[in-house]
């Protein structure tokens, strides 16, 4: 039996669909913990590609048990349209089970998230606008609307009403904006209760039974560490943690159950969003990079920030989440740079720095320490074994690990399942 935590470990779209897809064969079953479908998780299964918002990666396993839990906020409408679209490829839906404590996303959450990130100017924080903000902070602010309550014909209604009167005031006073009718919501939202009410369960009781019976528990987040509401580039973060600590809270295991925690991190680093970002490369490199890696959001298609590999963060996610090993995704994509650069340390006001620092006002002014490596030209997107990389390559690798003290447990090479790498068995 194993447990095993995967989080992204810089600023989110590390390649976590794929490396959750990869370790979903030996899992029983995958737990999606934490966000929402602002994160889009894209997986390539012979030449077949998938792109899931909210579903579990794990999804496309047959054998296998996908699960959402109570950390998760859902917009059900979404939820239809994904369930919707892997029934039409075949692909078996009838092992999904749902947090009857997730939260709902309403339609008035969505246009809040919209409204408020407009009102911003710019001073924005580049939400994705689906509404995953203001669900959360109902959640905090003990007003939500879970699946339990969706489900339950005498609460939803009364829940409802409440919540359309209190956010029609606040749009029409406050926004200017044209509010919602509440016979409308409940009509759509109970259609969403029929299909949500066979799948709701205790996602707690089922989990802490599946460890109990000894089963491979893989637990899947979204985003990235960087975009931690309590440790990342606050405010350009997301609602929700992304770091290990929220596989428990977002399921309801203990601590004492989490055996192993994988930190995905690309051989160089992206982000989405607003927010200072010291390895961003501004120049036509980036543009190569952004291309040959297909760095473009699953979920809103936006263009990714690309710039080369930062250990300051790695570590920094290292320390945060207490990671065992790193799953490195995507290095053909630095295949034919003739040089390749990480970095090792920030300069700041001329002293050199090597911890992650919480003021964005100091970090806009890190200059990042690089070092320089010779790159390798050869095609490596066949390899399966570690010593078949180039040179090069390994070298490149190695010194990640002396930077961030973490040992790699994958090495991705490419898109598809089988272009991976393995230097350690997660469930062994």
């Amino acid at each position: 039996m194993s447990t095993v935590v995967i989080i992204g470990a810089q600023w989110g779209d590390e390649g976590k669909g794929k490396v959750t897809d990869f370790l979903a064969e030996k899992a029983d079953i995958i737990v999606r913990y934490q966000g929402g479908n602002n994160a889009g998780h894209t997986v390539v299964v012979d030449d077949a590609e998938f792109k899931l918002h909210l579903i579990p990666s794990g999804i496309l396993h047959p054998d296998k048990l996908s699960v959402i839990g109570n950390g998760v906020v859902i917009d059900p409408g979404v939820l239809k349209q994904e369930l919707d679209s892997l029934a039409k490829r075949r692909v078996p839906i009838g092992k999904l089970r749902i947090s009857q404590r997730a939260h709902i996303i309403m339609p008035y959450h969505r246009l809040m998230d919209a409204v408020e990130e407009e009102q911003k100017g710019e001073a924005k924080i580049g939400t994705t606008k689906r509404g995953i903000g203001p669900t959360y902070t109902d959640k905090a602010s003990r007003v939500g609307i879970r699946v339990v309550d969706l489900i339950d014909k005498e609460e939803f209604p009364k829940l409802l009403k409440q919540n359309i009167e209190r956010k029609n005031i606040l749009f029409e006073k406050i926004f200017n904006t044209k509010g919602f009718e509440y016979e409308e919501v409940l009509k759509e939202y109970q259609g969403y209760a029929e299909l949500l009410e066979p799948m709701a369960e205790d996602v707690s009781l089922l989990v802490h039974n599946a460890i109990k019976e000894g089963k491979n528990v893989l637990f899947e987040g979204a985003q990235g560490t960087l975009l931690d509401l309590d440790h990342g580039t606050y405010p350009y973060v997301t609602s929700s943690h992304p770091t290990a600590a929220a596989a428990c809270l977002g399921t309801g295991i203990g601590p004492t159950k989490i055996d192993r925690v994988l930190g995905i991190v690309k051989a160089y680093t992206t982000r989405v969003g607003e927010g200072p970002f010291p390895t961003e490369l501004m120049d036509e490199l980036g543009e190569e990079i952004r291309r040959n890696g297909n760095e473009f959001g699953t979920t809103t298609g936006r263009p990714r920030r690309c710039g080369w590999f930062d250990a300051v963060i790695v570590r920094y996610a290292a320390r945060i989440s207490g990671l065992d090993s790193l799953a490195i995704t995507k290095l053909d994509v630095l295949s034919g740079l003739p040089v390749v650069k990480l970095c090792s340390g920030y300069s700041y006001k001329g002293e050199l720095i090597r911890e992650f620092p919480a003021s964005l006002k100091e970090l806009a002014k890190c200059e990042p320490v690089y070092e320089e490596f010779p790159g390798w030209t050869e095609d490596i997107s066949k390899v399966t074994r570690y010593e078949d990389l180039p040179d090069n390559a390994k070298r490149y690798l190695e010194r990640i690990v002396e930077l961030t003290e973490v040992k790699i447990a994958l090495i991705g090479v490419g898109v598809k399942r089988t272009q991976t790498i393995i230097m350690e068995d997660l469930f062994a």
